[in-house]
Formats: structure tokens, sequence, C-alpha cells
């Protein structure tokens, strides 16, 4: 039996997702945001997990030509997509920014864009592609871990990446049946990446996310987000994975609906004072989930002493420790991260050496 105390990085989170015991609460960073350097190598030295995201499928689309031109507007970087579709072409606008983008000008610019839009959707065939995930967990080895993406739930994508909230307001109470053609394409054309994932080198894989109740509405997110966080998780699970949702908003509106469905996990929880839960709420409100915070953004541009005790505030609410892991999913002011992200870690040790004297 392997030695909590010997335990990689990698293998930490692993067991906690998968509800076996470890000797110190998990601290994960995506890879992109903890840059190579002097803190970064001290942080996976004290046991910080770092977070890789590669697709397991590859996406093809017969009959539509995508290109793209990169220019700089007034000092600012510009991303000009153009997708050509049998119906007619797509254009959208974008500008790059860092660890995101900035989306100035979205596909759908008005009802004439739906045939374009839903033969985009239905053109695509996906295919597994496992080299890219394996070469990314041989290069990472025990300091990393690997997950695996189906996308974003179709009608997310809809409201908030092809038209936006003010567009798709005004086509949810005009042009619904278009909306939900649309919806239904887009859920038929996700049923073909469930199974490449199940049978995939993947542990995990996330679902969707970035909900936010006061636009998705709770209704919404029951009848058109939760049906197919249960159907993936159904297939995953079949195949032994596990399925997670990062849910980084409010979620007191469907807390309800989230403890109901069949998701594993849930990713990038971020507790108040950036929401409407704390950490031991959402804890109470899932039992048996796996809660996978993220470090509240507000508290990085406090004070040192605030981000110390704003971890041991989270470490005591997530005792035992059993069904957590305090991650970073969003940005971190570039001139704070390295000495945030060492308090962070010092006080895990701190409390995990507490936890083994007292035992």
């Amino acid at each position: 039996m392997q030695r909590l105390t010997a335990l990689t990085p990698r293998a930490r989170v692993e067991r906690v997702l998968r509800g076996e015991p470890v000797d110190k609460t998990p601290l994960t960073m995506y890879t992109e945001m903890a840059p190579q350097c002097r803190a970064e190598r001290e942080l996976r030295n004290a046991g910080m997990c770092l977070v890789s995201r590669v697709r397991v499928h590859r996406t093809e689309s017969a009959g539509n030509a995508t290109r793209s031109t990169n220019y700089t507007e007034k000092g600012r970087p510009r991303v000009r997509t153009h997708i050509d579709t049998p119906c007619g072409e797509l254009t959208s606008l974008d500008e790059p920014a860092g660890f995101t983008s900035w989306t100035l000008e979205r596909l759908f610019k008005g009802p004439a864009d739906y045939p374009r839009l839903l033969s985009l959707v239905t053109a695509r065939r996906h295919f597994p592609d496992y080299a890219p995930f394996a070469a990314a967990e041989r290069a990472l080895g025990g300091d990393g871990i690997v997950r695996a993406d189906i996308g974003l739930t179709p009608l997310h994508e809809i409201m908030v990446h092809w038209m936006g909230l003010e567009a798709f307001s005004v086509e949810w109470a005009e042009r619904r049946d278009e909306v939900l053609r649309l919806f239904a394409a887009m859920v038929e054309d996700q049923r073909s990446i469930f199974p490449i994932i199940a049978r995939s080198p993947a542990l995990f894989s996330n679902y969707g996310g970035n909900e936010v109740p006061e636009v998705m509405g709770r209704e919404r997110f029951r009848q058109y987000v939760v049906p197919l966080y249960q159907e993936a998780a159904r297939e995953l699970h079949a195949g032994g994975k596990l399925v997670g949702a990062h849910l980084d908003g409010n979620n007191r509106a469907w807390a309800a609906d989230v403890a109901a469905s069949e998701l594993d996990y849930i990713e990038a929880f971020t507790p108040a004072p950036d929401t409407d839960m704390t950490l031991a709420d959402a804890l109470s409100a899932w039992p048996g989930k796996i809660v996978w915070a993220n470090f509240p953004s507000s508290v990085h541009v406090a004070t040192l002493p605030v981000v110390r005790e704003t971890t041991r505030q989270l470490l005591r609410d997530a005792a035992p420790g059993d069904r957590f892991i305090l991650g970073v999913t969003e940005d971190i002011p570039p001139d704070r991260w390295q000495e945030n992200m060492l308090a962070v870690s010092e006080e895990i040790d701190k409390a995990a050496a507490r936890s083994r004297a007292e035992a």
C-alpha cells in the first residue's frame, strides 16, 4: 500500500477524486497560469499539482472552411474569423487577452444566420485523438494531471458565445423554435463525443460551466443543462470516468439541481465573498460530490495576512477535507501570484502538520 506521505501531486488529486484518503489538501493551478520560475518550482516541490486541459477528440467539418486574420487596431490585437458554410458566411471578432479573450463581434448577427449555424453544427464529425493527451501526461509525470473536456453545454454556447445576451433575449422571445432547433442539433452533435471520452485514457472530464443564474435562470438550467449532465455522466461512468462542471458563479439558485445530478465534482466553485455560497454551504448542499474550489479571486488583491486567513478558513470549512481540492482557475494579478500561492501552500502544509500531530 502506497504511503500517503509519498504521494505525488497527481496522485493526491486522483485519490480525492476517487474518494480515497490523502496526506493533505491538494493544491492545483492550470498550467498556463503558473509560468516556469522559482516560485513555480517551489510550489511544485511542495506538492502543487499542475492541471493541463487537453481534448481527446478532434473535430472535422466537411463543407465548412474556417480562416482567421490577425491584425492590430489602435494598438489592440484583433482576430477576425470567417466561416464559410454552404448557406453563407459567418464572421466573428475577438481581442486576445492573455488567459482569455474578449468577444467584440459574435457569429450570430440576425435570423438569416440560423441556417448557417445549423449547417456548421450538422457538418461536424468527431474522432478519437488520444495521442496529445498521452503526450501531455508523459510530459507532466507526477507533477500534473491532464483533464479531458466535452465543451460548453449547447444553450450556454448559443446564449453567451454565439448570440450574446441581448440578441438571445430577443430570439428566445420571438423565434424560440429556431433557437431550440439549433439547440437540438448541437445536443445530437455532442452525443457523439461522450463515448469517445468514455473510452479514452482520461480519468475525468469537464462538461460545460460558467453558468450564471441571473442569465440562464433556474428553469432553463433544469430543462436544458441538467439532463445533459445526466446523459454525459451515465455514458462516462460506464467507461469508468468521472465528470464535473465548471460552476464558478452564484450557485444557490440551482444548488438542489446540482445535488440531484450525477456530476462527480464541481470544478472552479468560487466561495463567498465572491459568490452567494460559502465552501461550507457547498459541501453541505452537495453531499457525495467533490468540491474543487477556486481560491476567491477578490482575495488575491488583499493583504498577505488576509490571503493566509482565507486559506485557513477554507480548510476549516472543508474539514475533514476528504471531498475538497483547492485550485486557482481565474487570473491572479501578475505582481501577486507568486507570494499569494506560496502563502496558500504554506498554510496547507501547516494544517496537514497540525492534523498529523493531533492524530
